[in-house]
């Protein structure tokens, strides 16, 4: 999936470090809700296990440089956080700290709705983000979603968004 400045790809093995680069910076694990990369391996060992066989995660990857900045795609099914409905996904994403605030997740967010609208024929995105996290709903708004409700998964208070396609 190409985009302006992006391309969205599966993960390979050979973008541990990359993701190493990015998902090791606390900033970015603490409102993504994942546990922070503590070596090249760990990083390396979720693409082989997470990333590499779900084939909805992308990386998102540069042009400019080709490096793998960020993450995005579709919720496992039976790991969402909010209810789903019928023909209905979660979305996920993040993007490492020093991209913040250009535009990027959301140019990558519209690309995926076309792919899941046009390509997976499905009727209806969610998002969910923690309610600390501002960027990630603003993301969400700007491409469309509309807020849903406030919720709890494992404690930590959740933003919910849908998006009708």
């Amino acid at each position: 999936i190409e985009t302006e400045r992006l391309i969205l790809r599966r993960w390979k093995t050979d973008d541990a470090e990359a993701l190493y680069k990015y998902a090791s910076d606390p900033r970015v694990s603490e409102l993504a809700l994942w546990p922070c990369h503590d070596s090249v391996r760990m990083s390396r060992e979720v693409i082989e296990t997470i990333f590499a066989p779900d084939p909805y995660t992308f990386a998102m990857v540069l042009k400019a440089t080709d490096e793998p900045i960020g993450c995005i795609g579709l919720v496992p099914d039976g790991c969402e956080h909010y209810q789903t409905g019928a023909s209905e996904r979660e979305v996920g994403y993040w993007i490492g700290y020093p991209y913040w605030g250009f535009g990027l997740t959301t140019e990558a967010l519209g690309a995926l709705i076309n792919h899941c609208r046009d390509t997976l024929g499905l009727k209806s995105l969610m998002i969910t983000t923690d309610c600390r996290n501002i960027a990630s709903g603003r993301v969400a708004e700007k491409c469309g979603f509309r807020f849903v409700g406030r919720y709890e998964h494992d404690g930590i208070c959740g933003n919910a968004y849908r998006l009708i396609l």
